[in-house]
């Protein structure tokens, strides 16, 4: 009998946990851990902050629960270790996180009284005593859509608002490319936090103007109290923290301010088109610290999170647009929400001034000023038409109730390919053969996926249907 260790036991859970996990899920929150220990029937695991290990305990127990009992047990049980910067805290299930003392302590202390200390937002001559949020009321976490592409980065930033430096992800580092909903998401941050802690100070600020307000400090001679301002705030927002690369004496200043702030108890959320890891130009120093909380990344909306967020912003307008004009919009503007904002705008401009409903025709004519080729789209009718051609059946048959073999051959490969190459839901599917059930496409496209497996002969004539469907596009 092989004996076990902290290696073997995790391989053997995470193959439990991949049978009751969706694979995105999957990979976001149980790829990132490494087993660290076994030690009799305890397996200590290692996950990367207190955040994932909270998620965990509050969303994934019972498949954790189900693994370690295959594994150790009735008697199992699973420890955490939190890694942190430089050193490792283990805590057990229910534990917390030890608090972290920071090095470096910054040379600035509040010495003088606040009311000295001069406002860089303020613009002279102008009087203004309270700081402004400089946030956009209307970017909420209400109109914020969720999806797969941004569900973690979205749950920190309610985590973030209801207990702002209070929670193990400060900072709180949002990355992603252009137009994914980054400033929308620290707007939501910062409205929440007012709505539910009126008295706290909370500030947003692109890089841009906070590099500005540097530069302006530098030549008044008025830097120390440019950093005693903004330590003072509670809730620090900076957008696109990567202007901050290669201008050193910049970096030192929010150097100073961010440990200030961090040691206060303080929250700073920043912004940036790429992961702490691969900012250049930027001090080891501070990157070290962008990694101290949480790195979540904001990715290209799926396609039914796509449609979600136009009908939100088609609805906050007042509009009704069909829905098959919905689905040709989100399905050819792909990576930017930026865009599909702007395809709505142009859409509500040409139906108001050529007074005309918006229908097919005016979309197609918005879309080529966004999109170069514009994609015919992929239908299931098609894919049914293609297959039960090469089947020699009809589509009749293909959305009948007959069993013979060649008719349910023909029918799954046309359930598969439309799972494989449109975007319509497994319901949608189903309701294309004769109102079957979701169940039935998913068992279908496993009776497929076995097949190409084990027969070549099938899976070349998979690939050249595929071929020919694709064909269509370009036509």
């Amino acid at each position: 009998m092989i004996e076990k260790n902290h290696i073997s036991v995790w391989d053997g859970c995470l193959s439990t946990i991949k049978k009751y996990v969706n694979p995105q899920s999957y990979k976001t929150w149980f790829e990132p851990i490494r087993p660290v220990n076994l030690s009799g029937n305890v397996l200590t695991i290692q996950v990367p902050n207190k955040f994932f290990f909270e998620w965990l305990e509050e969303h994934y127990v019972a498949e954790l629960k189900m693994a370690m009992r295959e594994q150790l047990g009735e008697g199992g049980r699973l420890e955490y270790q939190i890694l942190m910067p430089n050193h490792d805290k283990k805590i057990p299930q229910s534990g917390l996180t030890p608090t972290t003392k920071r090095d470096n302590p910054p040379p600035y202390q509040n010495e003088i009284p606040t009311e000295q200390i001069k406002n860089p937002f303020v613009i002279p001559g102008i009087k203004k005593v309270k700081i402004s949020p400089n946030l956009n009321s209307k970017l909420t976490f209400d109109n914020f859509i969720e999806g797969d592409c941004n569900r973690l980065a979205r749950s920190a930033g309610v985590a973030v608002s209801k207990k702002p430096g209070g929670t193990a992800f400060n900072p709180l580092f949002l990355y992603g490319d252009s137009g994914l909903g980054k400033t929308h998401l620290v707007h939501a941050i910062g409205n929440q936090v007012l709505q539910g802690a009126p008295d706290k100070t909370v500030l947003y600020v692109s890089c841009e103007e906070f590099t500005n307000q540097i530069i302006n400090a530098i030549r008044n001679n008025a830097v120390q109290d440019f950093v005693r301002f903004y330590q003072m705030v509670d809730v620090l927002m900076v957008d696109d923290i990567q202007f901050l690369a290669n201008k050193n004496k910049m970096q030192e200043i929010f150097f100073h301010i961010f440990n200030t702030l961090h040691q206060s108890g303080k929250q700073i959320v920043l912004t940036s088109d790429r992961p702490p890891k691969d900012l250049e130009g930027i001090q080891d120093r501070l990157i070290s610290r962008f990694k101290w909380g949480l790195s979540a990344d904001l990715q290209i909306p799926e396609f039914e999170t796509r449609i979600a967020i136009f009908q939100t912003k088609m609805s906050g307008e007042g509009l009704e647009i069909p829905s098959n004009v919905i689905e040709f919009i989100c399905y050819n503007i792909k990576d930017n929400i930026r865009e599909l904002e702007g395809v709505l705008v142009s859409l509500i401009a040409q139906s108001t001034l050529n007074r005309r409903g918006i229908d097919m025709d005016l979309a197609k004519s918005v879309i080529k000023d966004f999109v170069r080729n514009i994609s015919k789209e992929i239908t299931v009718d098609f894919i049914q038409q293609l297959v039960a051609e090469h089947f020699n059946v009809s589509v009749d048959k293909l959305q009948g109730k007959t069993r013979k073999r060649q008719v349910v051959i023909a029918r799954q490969l046309s359930m598969y390919l439309a799972k494989k190459l449109t975007n319509k839901s497994l319901k949608a599917i189903g309701e294309n053969f004769g109102g079957r059930d979701h169940s039935t496409v998913i068992y279908s496209c496993k009776a497929v996926q076995d097949l190409l497996d084990t027969d070549m002969i099938f899976k070349d004539t998979v690939t050249d249907l595929e071929k020919k469907i694709k064909m269509n596009l370009h036509e």
